[in-house]
């Protein structure tokens, strides 16, 4: 019964963790890198091909943006989630995969230009966004689920995002049971559309995220509709456009919400007709998944406005814009508007053509909603650069850069102690992952010396027994030594397809007869045909 930290260890993304328990192999969470990571993570200790489940807290890509890579290697498990992960997924991991294939199209059409640049694919493709979508299974919240012998899960809403969880793991070898607690990212409380996080009330072992460990919310609630209109106010009145660079699941959705309020009160009476662009095919259908999980997901506040036959999420005035045409279209529009556009921290879609048309306004207003990682453009932007280069063309950099006070969908520093000094016992060991390297030090001293927590912050390969409550290899910080590119070359990809081949031959093991052999001739002839 082993734990080994993977990913998002001393870095806040690429969440990944993996479990060797009751004779399966188990990943919780499956989390793609973004921005700069400042040390290296470790492989998964198997095959792919070998994984038999993941257990996966919600949809945001940082967690879940690896899954169709498992796929592409050979996995062929279930992946359990809840419900409305479930359906954000469908959408996400499709658009996860067009953007990769779209950036591996880009690179080779610059790679033709250049000598000696070889061609590149994709890290993975639409097919293997389909593969493990299919390999989805959802699950009701507080449920517990069976998963195999000696493995149970259950998932507690975590009010982070629609359909977030933390999540619940007992294992059960022999006569010893352990139960793992995997936090997930703890939401911020007083969050529209979504409810507070549950809290869980005991546990063995705790993992939990740390990415606002080392800061605080402001103390007063949040004025987040007064705020957001007196940013518009002051942007029309100099005539500009408010740009919003959003993430299109979740922080799209509290803006519209935010946004009806605004327009149903008039506290933009200068314009109250004014147009609100919504440009991102993604954030309209995760809007969609926000419509259809009202019931299971919602808090009282929202219910409310459903009750009295009020759609939280729409208002006059509000443009969808699907089509690369009509997204063009919007910055001909010489009208003071407010666009919403993915990224939330601006390292891809079509944010970007927006910050190149507005950027170098001085009337204009960026505004960001959302946490900036280390390394992203927003989070430079944020910082106070001068200059950007936005498709090999320097941007100078003009427009008013503004964050909304308050806007995270993160529980701060007491938020996340409150999380875990709900469990009744103290917990054996509290592992702190998922926060910047400093953040997770600090942190896990916090937790240790003010509230007499077992904290302790591995780095990625650090492995852990269960049984025993012992570190059983304590990985040192490994420095990334040249940034990992995003896509793979062709060549991996045939390796996993061996990989997958080798884990299929165990799987037969104690077959018939008659059918191994015809599976041993199938091989032979494959290897006489590619055989150089």
């Amino acid at each position: 019964m082993k734990m080994t930290f993977i990913g998002a260890d001393h870095q806040v993304t690429g969440s990944c963790h993996y479990i060797q328990a009751c004779g399966k192999n188990i990943l919780v969470d499956c989390g793609m890198q973004q921005g700069a990571n400042p040390f290296e993570c470790c492989d998964i200790p198997v095959d792919e091909a070998k994984l038999d489940y993941v257990f996966l807290t919600h949809a945001h890509v940082d967690h879940s943006g690896n899954l169709p890579l498992l796929y592409a290697r050979g996995f062929r498990g279930h992946v359990y989630t809840t419900e409305a992960t479930v359906d954000l997924c469908s959408i996400m991991l499709r658009d996860c995969a067009h953007i990769q294939m779209q950036e591996a199209e880009w690179k080779n059409r610059k790679a033709k230009r250049s000598s000696g640049m070889q061609a590149i694919e994709p890290a993975y493709t639409m097919e293997d966004a389909d593969g493990i979508i299919r390999r989805l299974v959802p699950c009701d919240y507080d449920k517990v689920v069976e998963i195999s012998e000696g493995i149970s899960i259950r998932f507690t809403d975590i009010g982070h995002l629609l359909g977030s969880s933390s999540i619940e793991v007992w294992l059960t070898e022999g006569d010893i049971t352990k139960k793992i607690v995997f936090s997930g990212d703890i939401g911020n409380k007083d969050q529209p559309l979504i409810k507070d996080p549950i809290y869980t009330k005991d546990a063995d072992y705790v993992v939990m995220e740390s990415t606002y460990g080392d800061r605080l919310h402001s103390s007063e609630k949040p004025e987040y509709v007064q705020d957001l209109a007196d940013v518009i106010n002051r942007t029309f009145a100099r005539g500009g456009n408010v740009v919003i660079p959003s993430f299109a699941v979740g922080r799209t959705q509290e803006m519209l919400y935010f946004l009806r309020k605004i327009k149903a009160d008039n506290l933009i009476p200068m314009y109250p007709k004014f147009e609100v662009y919504v440009d991102s095919p993604l954030a309209v259908e995760a809007t969609g998944v926000f419509q259809k999980n009202i019931y299971s997901c919602y808090d009282e506040e929202a219910m409310e406005l459903v009750k009295s036959g009020i759609n939280p999420l729409t208002f006059p005035g509000l443009k969808l814009a699907i089509t690369s045409d009509e997204s063009k279209q919007i910055n001909f529009d010489e009208k003071p508007k407010v666009i919403i556009s993915a990224s939330g921290m601006c390292e891809a879609g079509r944010i970007r053509h927006h910050l190149k048309h507005n950027l170098w306004r001085p009337e204009c207003t960026i505004l960001f909603v959302g946490y900036q990682a280390a390394g992203t453009l927003g989070r430079v932007l944020v910082d106070g650069v001068k200059e950007v280069k936005l498709f090999g063309e320097s941007v100078e950099v003009r427009a008013d850069i503004r964050q909304l006070p308050g806007m995270s969908g993160h529980a701060d520093k007491n938020g996340l102690i409150e999380w875990v000094n709900a469990f009744e016992k103290k917990p054996a060991r509290v592992f702190i992952v998922h926060g910047e390297d400093s953040v997770c030090n600090l942190f896990s001293e916090c937790l240790k010396i003010e509230h007499g927590q077992r904290a302790y912050a591995p780095y990625s390969g650090t492995r852990f027994d269960l049984i025993t409550n012992t570190i059983e290899y304590e990985a040192a910080p490994v420095i990334i030594k040249k940034r990992t590119n995003i896509v793979s070359d062709v060549f991996a990809r045939l390796l996993a397809a061996g990989q997958r081949l080798i884990a299929v031959i165990h799987k037969n093991e104690g077959g018939a007869n008659k059918d191994l052999a015809k599976f041993a001739d199938q091989i032979n002839a494959l290897c006489d045909k590619w055989e150089r």
